[in-house]
C-alpha cells in the first residue's frame, strides 16, 4: 500500500508521514475511543430528555426546564472549560472542597488519565443533550394523540406506550441521526480536547484535531493538514456506508 502512495503524485508523501507517523496508532486509538463513547453515553440522552419533556403536561414547567437544558449550548467551550475548573480543580475546585467537607480525599479529574475521556463525555451531555432533544422533541409532538388514546383503552400503561408507540415512531428519526454520528466518528472537537489537555493526560487527549492543529496549522504545514483532514474524511464516508448498509440489512430506511 505504501509503495502505491510512493508514486510521483503530488501529495502523497502526506498521506505516507501520517500513516508511518509513531503517533498515529495514539492518535486513531484516542479520538475512536472519544467518539465511541460520545455515541455510547451521549447519544441516548437527548432521546430520554425528549420522551421526559413530552411526559410534562404544565407548559410553564415544560418551558423553565426546557430553557434551563438548552442553555448550555450557547457557551462556548472557553466558559465549559472554566467552569470545569472552577468546579472540578483538585485544589481550589467546589467538588473537591465538598468530598474533603465531609472526610473524603480529593479526586484528580482533570488531571487523571482513567476518566479523562468520561470526563469529556460528561461535558458534551451537559453543553449539547438539551438542544440535540429537538429534532426528537418535535417528532414526538407529531405523533397522532389517537394511537395513546387507543393504546389507554387496551390497558396499556405509560411505559408501554413508550415503548411501542414512542419509541416506534421516532425509529426512523433515531438511526438517521445515529448514521450521521457515526459519520463524525473522527472529529472529536479541537476546542473541547485542547482547552482541557494538559501534561498529564497528554497521552489519552490527544487527537487528529489536536495533532493537525500542532504539526500542520502551527507550524504552517497547510499541505499535511490537509492530507490529515482528507484522511477523517474518508473514513467518516466508509463509516456511513457500513452503517447505512447495517441499518438496510435490519429493515431500516438508513440515509440513502
Amino acid at each position: 500500500f505504501l509503495g502505491i502512495l510512493k508514486s510521483p503524485w503530488v501529495g502523497f508523501e502526506h498521506f505516507i508521514r501520517l500513516f508511518t507517523h509513531a503517533e498515529f496508532g495514539l492518535l486513531l486509538r484516542n479520538t475512536l475511543a472519544i467518539s465511541f463513547l460520545n455515541i455510547a453515553l451521549f447519544f441516548p440522552v437527548p432521546i430520554i430528555i425528549a420522551i421526559l419533556l413530552n411526559e410534562i403536561k404544565g407548559k410553564k414547567y415544560k418551558s423553565i426546564i426546557q430553557t434551563a437544558i438548552y442553555f448550555p449550548h450557547f457557551l462556548s467551550w472557553v466558559i465549559i472549560a472554566g467552569i470545569s475548573y472552577i468546579m472540578l480543580g483538585q485544589t481550589s475546585g467546589v467538588v473537591n472542597q465538598i468530598i474533603t467537607m465531609f472526610g473524603g480525599e480529593k479526586i484528580s479529574f482533570l488531571s487523571n488519565p482513567k476518566i479523562f475521556w468520561l470526563m469529556l463525555t460528561a461535558q458534551n451531555i451537559w453543553k449539547e443533550c438539551g438542544w440535540g432533544t429537538i429534532l426528537f422533541l418535535a417528532s414526538i409532538t407529531a405523533i397522532d394523540p389517537s394511537l395513546y388514546e387507543a393504546a389507554m383503552m387496551d390497558g396499556a400503561n405509560r411505559l408501554k406506550q413508550i415503548w411501542h408507540i414512542t419509541l416506534s415512531a421516532i425509529k426512523t428519526v433515531i438511526v438517521i441521526l445515529l448514521i450521521l454520528r457515526i459519520g463524525h466518528a473522527m472529529d472529536t472537537g479541537f476546542e473541547q480536547v485542547y482547552l482541557m489537555t494538559n501534561a498529564t493526560v497528554a497521552g489519552v487527549a490527544d487527537v487528529f484535531d489536536t495533532y493537525v492543529y500542532r504539526n500542520g496549522v502551527r507550524n504552517a504545514q497547510f499541505s499535511y493538514a490537509t492530507a490529515v483532514g482528507l484522511f477523517k474524511s474518508a473514513i467518516g464516508f466508509l463509516l456511513v456506508v457500513i452503517a447505512n448498509k447495517v441499518a438496510k440489512m435490519l429493515g431500516e430506511e438508513g440515509v440513502y
